[in-house]
Order: C-alpha cells, then structure tokens, then sequence
C-alpha cells in the first residue's frame, strides 16, 4: 500500500520549457521522420530506442557526428545477448581522443582547472590542448609505449590528468587513474594486476588546508610495479628545485620527459584509428570483499554513451561549462572529460569542497559562469546540515543543471536544492556505475523533475526492476537488471581468460540478463526510479526486502542526525535482524526519545517490520575515497571478519569502531 501511496503523491519539483527545442525533441523527430512513425514524447521514443536498439544507436552515431576513418559493417549482431558481450559497430576505425580534440575554435578555452586554496585559476585552449598532447604522445612514442600498452596516472583531478589520458588514448595504448589519496596497498591492489609501462605521478597534494607529501607513496607504489620503464614526476605543489626523486627508481620529471619528445620542431598529433571495441579505460570494482576487478572499457563504446548522455540527456552544446566534483580515480572523471567531444569547456578542481569555506564549488559557478555543476548526494547533504543558502549569497544566474550521484539523493535534498540554491535549476539524480563507465538513467531536460526520483531510464538502456523469481515489477522494490546489449558494457575483465569472473560478477543471479547490484523500484505513472541502495546491502528481516536507503531517508531527515548506517546481522541459525547506526550532528544528543521517534517515523512511512531491531549511537561511518557509504564492511566486522583492503576507505579508522559491539554479541 505504502508504495501506491508514493506513487500518487509524487510531487513536480521543476518542468522544461514547453517552447524550448531540445536535442532530446530534435532526435526524437529526426526518429520519428526517418522510421515514419509517431513518436509523441520521451516515453515512446525510449521504448521504441530500446525494443529497436540497433537502429537507435544507428540514428545516434550518424545524430552524434562522431568522427571515424572508416564507418561500420554492422551495428550489432541482433541474435547476440548481453550476457554474450556482443561486438557493437564491427569494422569501424576511429579514435577517442581525436573525437575530443575534434573541436575547431583554436581559442576557446577546453579546460579550466582550479585549486584548493589558489587564487589564480589555470586555463588551457583547444589549440593549446592539442599541442600538449602531441608533446606527450611523442614522449610516450619515443620511449616505447604502444598501442595496448598500459599507462597509469597517480594523480589529482587536474590538467596533466587530462593530457596524459588524451595522449595515451592517441596512441591506443590504455589508460587507468587512481586519486593520490588512495594508500600504497589500494594502488597496488589495482595497478598490479594491469603490469603499467608508465606512470605519471606529482610530489604532493594540498587538501582540506594541509600539505600530503606523495614521494614515499609513490616511491613505495613504484616498488610493487616491476614492469614500469618510467615513472614521471609532476612539480605539483613545490618547485622543481625542492624536490629529490633521486631514490625512484626510473624517474624523470615532467618537463624532461616532455623534451624528448618535442625533438627540434613541434611533432604532429597523430589518431591511431583503431576498432569500436579497442580498449580505452581500465577501471576498478570497489574492492570491499576481494581484490578489485579490473575492468575493461572500449574507446568507442565509452565515447557513444557519453555523446549520448551530454547531447541528448544533458541537451550539452559547447555554450556550456560543466564541473563535476570528482578525483580522477572515480568514472565520473571519465565521464566529466569526455564532455571535451561536445566542444564545452571542463573545469577542473583539486582540494576539498568545504575549503577554505562550504561556499568554494558556487564561488566558481559565479566566477567561470558553470552552466553544469555536479556532485554527490552527501555534499548536499552537508551544505543542508551547514544550513548555507547559495541562493542568499550567490548569483548562479548561468547554472542551469545540478547533477547528484554516488547515492541516492534524498527527497528532503530536492526540497533543499529548489529552496535554498536555485528554484528554476534542473536537478538530475543520475545512477550507473563504474561497471558501465556511465548511466543507466539520469536527468533529462524534456520531461518533469518529481521529489525523490530520478527523471527516467536512459535511452537505449532496457534496465528494469525484477523479483527473486526473474519477473519484473512495477511500483515496487526490485533487482535493477539490463535485459539487451549496451556498447557501454565492459568488453572484458582483465586477466579473467575464460570470462569465469565477469559471468559471475553480472549474469550469475539471472542467466542471461545484466543484474547490476543496485536495488530500485520504478514508478509506473511518471517513469521515474527511486533508487535503494546497494542490493548486498539489502536488508531482509522476517522475509521483507528492502534497501538500507530507504531508512536512510527517514532517518537523514531528524536534525538531531548526521549520518547513518543501516546494516543486517545475522544468527547461528541464519535469521536477521536489521542494526541501524546513528552518527549525531554537533551538540545533538543520542537519546531513547530519539531513538523511539525514529522508530515511529519508520513505522508510520515503511512498516512495523522495517523498523531495525537495534538503533545504536556510532561516532563514524565508512566511506570509501569515492564518497560512497560501505555497509559491506561493516556486515563483515560485526560477523567477526576481518576486512582486507582498508586502503579504499577515506576514514579506515571508522572501520574498527564496530568491532565487538556488546550489544550484538547475544545474537
């Protein structure tokens, strides 16, 4: 009942300009027009891009103008499932980076890139882009580096991030970042398994008003890596003068490397055209119960879905400015550049978003004129709890999108947007993964924004909810699975020869269909999916499913609270019961009155049997570097297991506050 309830009262919280012709209504035309059909609005036109995928993603390359040297002999074998991880656009040739270098306007600014605590923002043209890269790409050419060669970054969200990737994507060798807050272990647990001929790396980083001095990581990390032939050193924070890499084995500093390069006259940008599914990116699974998967992204399957989400989701054009808050070992960095293809400027920023004051992400939209600006949920979240009201103290005429994912972002976070920072602002709740380097549904600006829901699936996306039996259900909590082929899909999981690893890791739950871990329940009457958190975080007391968000939701609203966690334990006997831990905001007290609130709240908006058996005080919660809750590990301590790789967590001191809890040791 509580979920037809929801469903009546979903509440609109912005709707798009009816005179306002978007590239969603343009491409929906240009569909609508070439299949002689009728396409009336977003509804039909993506269930016509999913029942007719080959064609969709058709209308969308020649829509797209992707640059290619050879077009394709077919977009995809139709008798392929997805679990058979079929070819998408066989015997096309083409080049990631060149599609981002594709853009014309020699001085339009392509990245600006911004530090904590520095004044002075940098800014870097096309032109000046594509000269940069050439340097690199001959500097990466003259010491060996080839195409399928792996080049790592250990590096901040900046500049030098960018044109090492886009020169690595040049030649076709393959690029993988991790954040230099990442710890040794962490690192090595990735980079290892990938044997990388060439790191890029600085000597250290500036966050939340302190200096982290990176050598010895970097020195150590080095150590773990035999196959690197070099390892390059970017003057970050110090000048060159002050820094010893004497003890780094095979290390060079930046401008040296570069020099070999650059010969007696500036060498030419050179695209390697290589295959759709070339690989492009080698990003990582989490890593909270085993060593991370290594995943393996194509260069043209990459390219399309993100073409797909900035000009048709996003209506991008190169108008637009676009920051997302993001490190570079997060795919929403991989996501955030490729908005270079549309010809929009990227900002950059390195540092903490709270410092030197909360205000320092809307002090840049005013200053750069960001038309998009995205975060995470919990960022929002915290400028709520800070009760900061951008709108009072801000211009932000020229932002028009604010995107939100890492976790579901909470209704309350939809009131606080369109109250306190800008009531005409799109407010996109976008939901994918690293697993997918993308969005399996996100904001859209041709259809309503309702409280608490993201806007729609994406196109070409055949995502659903289903049950424990395989069925799909509608209004209410399910698996969120993919049913048909996406390019975006990896092409493979590095050092898994049979597949054995990626079968199990996507298709084990339901034979051939793509179960993402992710647990969601899709409206029928606005189309709009309520995301509920990880589904190995689902809790399942008494044989009621539910995710953790959902409580979350309740909970998050108390002002007495900062933070929670929400997380099953179970018996000898394999019962469960649901344990929620809850962090207090400054001068909040933890108190049997609150916890019988909370109790009723959940009562009142879920049901007598998702109220947790357990609500107990905590003074922390881990997060990992990306800003993402972890209840996985903490299922594990309180089970009495220990968790190995602590290096992915941003606070890995939180972890042991859950060690033999006396309250849980009876159960």
């Amino acid at each position: 009942m509580s979920g037809e309830l929801e469903i009546m009262e979903s509440q609109v919280m912005w709707e798009p300009d009816s005179k306002r012709n978007t590239s969603m209504d343009q491409f929906r035309a240009a569909v609508a027009a070439a299949y002689g059909i009728r396409l009336a609005n977003y509804s039909e036109l993506y269930h016509w891009s999913v029942e007719h995928y080959p064609d969709f993603w058709a209308e969308f390359w020649n829509f797209s103008g992707i640059v290619f040297s050879r077009l394709y002999d077919e977009v995809i074998d139709p008798s392929k499932g997805i679990a058979d991880v079929p070819e998408w656009f066989k015997g096309s040739r083409l080049n990631y980076a060149e599609n981002l270098l594709k853009h014309k306007e020699n001085d339009k600014i392509a990245l600006y890139a911004a530090q904590e605590g520095k004044e002075e923002v940098l800014k870097v043209t096309f032109e000046e882009l594509r000269k940069q890269v050439a340097v690199y790409a001959a500097a990466m050419r003259k010491m060996g580096v080839k195409t399928g060669d792996r080049v790592v970054g250990y590096l901040p969200n900046g500049i030098h991030a960018v044109e090492a990737m886009l020169a690595t994507a040049s030649i076709g060798a393959i690029w993988s970042a991790t954040s230099p807050d990442f710890g040794i272990n962490g690192v090595l647990d990735r980079f290892s398994q990938i044997q990388p001929k060439l790191i890029f790396s600085i000597e250290a980083v500036i966050y939340n008003g302190k200096k982290h001095n990176h050598l010895e990581k970097l020195q150590n990390v080095v150590k773990g890596l035999p196959d690197l032939k070099k390892v390059v050193v970017i003057p970050y924070v110090s000048s060159r003068e002050l820094i010893d890499i004497s003890k780094i084995p095979h290390s060079v500093f930046l401008e040296d490397f570069l020099a070999a390069g650059k010969g007696d006259q500036a060498p030419q940008l050179e695209f390697e055209q290589l295959p759709f599914s070339h690989p492009l990116f080698i990003m990582y699974s989490s890593g909270t119960t085993g060593a991370p998967k290594c995943m393996v992204h194509s260069a043209g399957g990459t390219l399309i879905q993100h073409l797909k989400e900035h000009i048709l989701h996003g209506n991008m054009t190169s108008n637009d400015n676009i920051m997302y808050y993001t490190t570079t070992g997060w795919m929403m960095w991989n996501w955030l550049v490729s908005a270079l293809a549309v010809g929009a400027s990227v900002v950059l920023y390195d540092g903490s978003p709270l410092v030197p004051s909360p205000s320092v992400l809307w002090d840049l939209v005013d200053r750069l004129g960001i038309t998009i600006l995205g975060t995470g949920a919990k960022w929002l979240a915290v400028l709520e709890e800070k009760n900061l009201k951008p709108c009072e103290t801000h211009n932000l005429q020229t932002l028009h999108t604010i995107l939100s994912t890492g976790s579901p972002l909470k209704p309350q976070s939809y009131e606080y947007v369109y109250k306190h920072i800008k009531s005409s602002v799109l407010l996109g709740s976008i939901s994918g993964g690293t697993d997918i380097v993308s969005c399996f549904m996100g904001q859209n600006m041709s259809i309503p924004v309702y409280k608490g829901e993201i806007q729609a699936r994406n196109l070409g996306m055949a995502v659903e909810a289903w049950n424990d039996e395989g069925k799909p259900v509608w209004g209410e909590s399910g698996e969120l699975v993919c049913t048909r082929p996406m390019p975006c899909q990896p092409t493979h999981f590095w050092n898994d020869e049979n597949g054995s690893k990626y079968r199990k890791a996507y298709f084990s739950k339901y034979p051939g269909v793509w179960a993402h871990g992710d647990y969601c329940k899709i409206n029928p009457k606005t189309g709009g999916i309520v995301m509920l958190g990880r589904s190995d975080g689902t809790l399942n007391p008494s044989g009621v499913r539910f995710g953790s968000s959902e409580i979350y939701n309740i909970v998050e609203a108390f002002e007495e609270v900062s933070d929670s966690l929400c997380v099953p334990q179970y018996n000898k006997d394999g019962e469960e019961r649901v344990i929620l831990f809850l962090k207090m905001a400054t001068d909040q007290k933890f108190s049997p009155d609150l916890v019988k609130r909370i109790r009723e709240a959940i009562r009142a908006a879920l049901s007598a049997r998702h109220v947790p058996s357990l609500i107990l005080e905590t003074e922390g919660i881990p997060y990992t570097i990306n800003g993402k809750k972890v209840e996985v590990a903490v299922k594990q301590i309180i089970a009495g297991k220990e968790v190995a790789q602590r290096g992915i967590f941003s606070n890995p001191e939180s972890l042991d506050l859950y060690r033999n809890i006396p309250e849980l040791q009876d159960y």
